[in-house]
């Protein structure tokens, strides 16, 4: 493995804990705002990953998966779920959603943001033009070689942010037990039906890691193609 690929996988590395942890205090902002204190009360409203850290999901398989062969583009992991009481919410259904959809929508947000700057990149000049087309064409390996001053490095920093903040926020919508795209789903079976669909749990989301790459892709790809397509056009 090379320099560069190294310190790639770091940069992805930190910017995975960051958008992790937007995820979750989105969560519990959300929440904090439709009634129920339980996570503000525990401190999750806040950007510091040592309040959402989860062993395994945050650690251990996102590493694995970018330190080990054979995993390619395809990067995940989860915080520790934010404490939610339901019960404290005015209209149950509504909040509840609301409170789900945060979590993803703050890593839409953060990806928009992230693009917006990349774009600020492109039009600061034919340095940042030739950092934002390097990035959008694929060919990284020349802008680290021939250079594109300090500009490069910070528009990969948030090239990676962009497209880790919209896996993050397509992995999360998958309605497969326990993430959140299963709380939203689960508002719409049949009660009798939540038992079963209940039961699913972790088996559902060990499934999506070893089968879901083509899933996710599936979703991510055309949106990475916009983006590339208006990085070029800069």
């Amino acid at each position: 493995m090379s320099h560069q690929q190294i310190v790639l996988k770091i940069f992805e590395y930190v910017i995975l804990l960051f958008a992790l942890s937007l995820h979750e205090a989105a969560h519990a902002w959300m929440a904090s705002r439709l009634g129920d204190q339980t996570a503000r009360m525990l401190g999750r409203v806040t950007l510091n990953p040592g309040k959402h850290i989860d062993i395994l999901g945050t650690v251990i398989i996102p590493l694995a998966m970018l330190f080990l062969p054979g995993y390619g583009q395809f990067l995940i992991g989860w915080a520790k779920p934010t404490p939610v009481n339901n019960r404290n919410f005015k209209h149950f259904r509504r909040d509840d959603i609301l409170t789900t959809l945060a979590g993803p929508g703050s890593n839409i947000l953060a990806a928009f943001a992230c693009l917006i700057v990349l774009i600020g990149i492109g039009i600061s000049g034919t340095t940042g033009a030739f950092a934002a087309h390097a990035l959008a064409s694929g060919q990284w390996g020349i802008a680290f070689v021939h250079g594109a001053s300090v500009l490069f490095p910070i528009a990969l920093i948030f090239y990676i942010g962009v497209w880790l903040n919209l896996m993050l926020c397509i992995f999360n919508l998958l309605p497969v037990p326990p993430l959140d795209g299963s709380h939203i789903f689960r508002h719409m079976l049949p009660y009798n039906w939540l038992r079963y669909y209940d039961s699913i749990g972790i088996m559902g989301l060990v499934a999506i890691l070893f089968l879901g790459g083509p899933v996710i892709d599936f979703f991510l790809s055309p949106a990475i193609r916009l983006v590339n397509i208006i990085l070029l056009h800069v």
